[in-house]
Formats: structure tokens, C-alpha cells, sequence
């Protein structure tokens, strides 16, 4: 009986909280007026990026997962369900990515109200999913990390955006046909830039194994210290694993993720005296403002430098 009470105070809380903020609020111009604008929440700053380049003027885009936090794993503010409950479309990656583990996306889209295939979309349909070295059953979330399948998100935003505003349609479909024409650029000039590396330096080592996708599309072997951040990271039988694979290639640089800790990145250099190279992006991008704010952006700076840390003497 006791454990009923606390429940139903939480959940009084919660919907007091989010009342509260729908009503007091002054950061989001349309909790007061209209913008006119479709109010789209999109689960983290890579969709939010797609969005926007889609959308433009005219859309009002929240992102429910802040820049440089985790996506696996996330506990909803009172401000994300206020701007779920009022989105006209919410947009999540899908393939796992918020629904696994807690499933803090179903949760937060049964609070506010909202449907799967009615206001809530997957940006990743239609995208031919891979699965986890760890639990073949289940979905490798990354595919943005290829860059034809940040196109085929694009299409899939787009054609949404294109249904829930028709009248704004050619706008969606114009902008997303010159995003994408940029996107699909990059990505052929990096699958031509890959073929200069010889085999066995073709093997990309980083903290997380999100770059399934990537290898891929690029031609690359990912090699990783464990497979999704939700795990348990770094463990001996981990780092064992890494560091075999290291030994049997010609491997002369390792990376490390910007939204991870690189304590065990570290530790995997001074055990073999590789430097890591540089920083990559995965599940966020980066501040505004500085390099990597932008899905373009993020996956030019990884091509990048990964092309120029497999390719050091």
C-alpha cells in the first residue's frame, strides 16, 4: 500500500510539473502565441540538424537529448514531455536506440499523449538495419555513421514533414533534394579516399562499436573496447579483445568518442604506445558553434580524421 502512494505522488508530481511549465514558461515562443511554424521534437541533435536543413523557417525544432549526452540511456524533464505533449511530429532514430535498454522514449511518448506512425516516426525506416557482434538479435542503432543512410533519413524526414504540412510540400522536398545532392557528395568522395589504404591498416579502433555502418560504407574493419555505452565498459576480457586485434594489424592510430570517457582509450595507448589520433562524433554533435555542429560537418571531420590517422607513416 505504501509503495501504491509513492507512486501516485510521483506521478502527481509529474503532471503538476509539466502543467506548471506549459503555463509559466517563456523559452519556446509558441507556449504564448502561434508561430505558424510545425513544432517538431526530435529525440537528439543529429535528427534535430536533418530537421532543420528540411524544415527551415518553418519549423520549430526541440531536441529532447542535449548535445554531448548519451542517447542509450536518458531520464525525460518535465520540458521534454510539455514539448511532446504540444509537437506536431516527433522524430526518433529507431533501430533501438531510445527504446532499448529503459525505454525512456516509449515511456515518454505514451505520457504525452502521442502514437507511433500517427505523430511519432522513425527517421532510420527504410534503412537496412545491422545488429550487434554481442546479441545478434538485436539492432545496431548508429546508421547515420553512413552517410547513404543519412540520405535515406533525410527522405524520410522530409516526406513527413511534407504530409503533416502539405502545403509547405515543394519547400521539404526542394531543400531536402539540395541537402541530400551535398550529403551523397561527400559520401562518394570518401568511399574513393578510403581505397588508398592498404588491408590490414583498414581497421578502425575506437571506445564504443558504433562504426558498423561506417566500416561498411568505407571499407573499413571497426574494432572496438565494447559495443553499445549502455554496457558495462572496459572490462579485462574487453581490453584483451581490442588489443589482440590491434596485434594483428598495421594499425597506427586509435580514436576516441567525444560522448564517451577516454579513460580506457588511454589505457589501451600506453599498452601499446599508439597515439589516439583524434576525437570522433557519434551520438551527438557538438556544441553549436564549434566544428562538428552539423550532421554534415560531424561526418566530414570523421572522414576526415580517420582517413589521416590510418594514413600516418
Amino acid at each position: 500500500m505504501r509503495r501504491f502512494w509513492l507512486t501516485l505522488f510521483s506521478v502527481t508530481v509529474m503532471i503538476a510539473g509539466v502543467a506548471m511549465f506549459l503555463t509559466t514558461r517563456t523559452d519556446r515562443p509558441h507556449a504564448d502565441a502561434p508561430t505558424g511554424k510545425l513544432h517538431v521534437v526530435t529525440t537528439n541533435s543529429i535528427l534535430e540538424d536533418m530537421v532543420q536543413q528540411v524544415g527551415k523557417d518553418k519549423v520549430e525544432v526541440y531536441p529532447i537529448v542535449a548535445r554531448g549526452t548519451d542517447p542509450h540511456e536518458y531520464e525525460p524533464r518535465p520540458a521534454d514531455i510539455a514539448a511532446s505533449v504540444e509537437a506536431d511530429v516527433l522524430f526518433h532514430n529507431g533501430l533501438n536506440l531510445e527504446t532499448g535498454g529503459s525505454g525512456w522514449f516509449t515511456k515518454l511518448v505514451e505520457t504525452s499523449g502521442k502514437h507511433f506512425d500517427q505523430e511519432v516516426f522513425a527517421a532510420s525506416a527504410g534503412v537496412r538495419p545491422r545488429h550487434l557482434t554481442t546479441n545478434p538479435k538485436e539492432q545496431d542503432p548508429h546508421a547515420w555513421l553512413d552517410l547513404a543512410n543519412g540520405i535515406q533519413y533525410v527522405r524520410t524526414i522530409a516526406a513527413i514533414l511534407a504530409e503533416k504540412d502539405p502545403q509547405n510540400a515543394p519547400f521539404y522536398q526542394q531543400n531536402a533534394a539540395a541537402y541530400t545532392n551535398k550529403l551523397a557528395t561527400l559520401h562518394e568522395s570518401a568511399q574513393r579516399q578510403f581505397q588508398d589504404l592498404p588491408k590490414d591498416r583498414r581497421v578502425l579502433i575506437t571506445s564504443e562499436g558504433a562504426f558498423k555502418y561506417f566500416g561498411a560504407a568505407y571499407d573499413l574493419t571497426p574494432a572496438y573496447i565494447w559495443e553499445l555505452n549502455s554496457e558495462s565498459q572496459g572490462s579485462p576480457s574487453q581490453m584483451k579483445a581490442v588489443l589482440a586485434k590491434i596485434a594483428d594489424s598495421d594499425v597506427r592510430s586509435l580514436f576516441v568518442e567525444t560522448s564517451v570517457s577516454p579513460k580506457s582509450m588511454t589505457k589501451i595507448a600506453q599498452d601499446t604506445g599508439l597515439p589516439i589520433h583524434a576525437q570522433l562524433f557519434t551520438d551527438s554533435l557538438a556544441k553549436a558553434g564549434t566544428t562538428g555542429d552539423t550532421y554534415y560537418d560531424m561526418m566530414k571531420w570523421n572522414l576526415e580524421k580517420i582517413h589521416e590517422g590510418l594514413s600516418k607513416a
